[in-house]
């Protein structure tokens, strides 16, 4: 995985070493490895991302796990913004994911929205 910033990542694994957290922090990498394999072949992360983050997980992941692993791929990895952009057009229910892309936000999957 390509860091633009070590430290951070090193700090994740440093504080997450329950299962749940460890859990996240391998989906992360792992998820990270494979965009990169395709990225060396000239695939896009908009074209890529959904397909093997499926293929990082094997273990289950929870949608909060899932938004925790592209936040932190946003803050550590050479191609966190991408990701983070892609991530949260592709969640995106109404036009939140573009506010949040100009503001630098990540959108949480995990959350629901209830209107009356």
């Amino acid at each position: 995985m390509k860091l633009k910033d070590e430290a951070a990542w090193q700090k994740y694994l440093e504080v997450n070493t329950e299962s749940y957290g460890r859990a996240i922090c391998m989906y992360a990498e792992k998820w990270a490895d494979l965009m990169e394999e395709d990225i060396k072949n000239g695939e896009e992360i908009k074209d890529i991302a959904k397909n093997t983050s499926h293929k990082a997980d094997t273990s289950g992941i929870t949608g909060c796990m899932y938004g925790c692993a592209v936040s932190i791929l946003f803050q550590v990895w050479e191609y966190g913004d991408e990701l983070r952009r892609w991530h949260n057009l592709d969640i995106q229910i109404g036009d939140e994911g573009d506010k949040a892309n100009k503001t630098g936000k990540v959108l949480n999957p995990a959350l629901l929205n209830i209107k009356y």
